[in-house]
């Protein structure tokens, strides 16, 4: 397996990125390469899915897949249960880093910063969009914790949806949105003999400055 994996390569050959196309602030290219994605990216890969990096109380690193679900000038949004894994490492150290991944574009984008919880109307507004089962999953999975098996899940499942069978599932206190304050964002375009272009903004005094890193 070792020699399979040494011998696995790819080389990026696509596009370029160079600073003369570039803005002076991230958010504008980050839409440009989300919309690229979108029309890009077929199934499975989901555009809007990227990796989110915590560290805990003792300073381990955790990572998992999510969805983005909100982008403006604040930050990046995304949702989950306070409750969970996730939630506690945040309570405990809120920050942290995000990557996207666009295999057909040959794309890559990374953001650091701190973290918030969004106000509770914003995670109720978009509880209120998600799909039904979506809605019922969140008041009936207690997210990260230790469970005997699937049946019993589907039993937790069983109750909330007696609780909701005469009205809508309304947001539970336990979960909500996330913003990213990004402080650091980096795009990455693939090139010829790994020579990537990197492209590197930081956030100084509410102000951006963007520099090259050698790949």
């Amino acid at each position: 397996m070792t020699q399979i994996l040494a011998d696995m390569r790819r080389d990026y050959i696509r596009d370029g990125l160079s600073e003369a196309l570039a803005p002076a602030e991230p958010y504008s290219l980050f839409r440009q390469w989300f919309a690229d994605a979108v029309k890009t990216e077929q199934p499975p890969v989901e555009p809007n899915a990227m990796t989110l990096a915590t560290v805990d109380a003792e300073g381990r690193p955790h990572c998992r897949v999510l969805l983005l679900k909100g982008l403006d000038e604040r930050g990046f949004t995304f949702f989950s249960n306070y409750d969970s894994a996730k939630g506690e490492q945040l309570a405990a150290r809120p920050f942290a880093a995000m990557t996207f991944f666009w295999p057909s574009l040959e794309r890559q984008v990374r953001i650091e910063g701190r973290v918030e919880r969004v106000t509770a109307a914003e995670s109720d507004a978009y509880f209120q969009v998600r799909p039904l089962g979506s809605r019922l999953g969140a008041w009936a999975s207690p997210q990260s914790q230790v469970i005997k098996d699937r049946e019993a899940l589907e039993t937790l499942l069983a109750h909330v949806e007696e609780r909701f069978l005469d009205q809508a599932p309304h947001c539970p206190p336990h979960w909500g949105g996330y913003r990213l304050l990004a402080e650091r964002v980096e795009f990455w375009q693939g090139r010829a003999s790994r020579l990537h272009d990197r492209l590197n903004y930081r956030l100084h005094d509410d102000a951006w400055s963007r520099e090259r890193l050698a790949p």
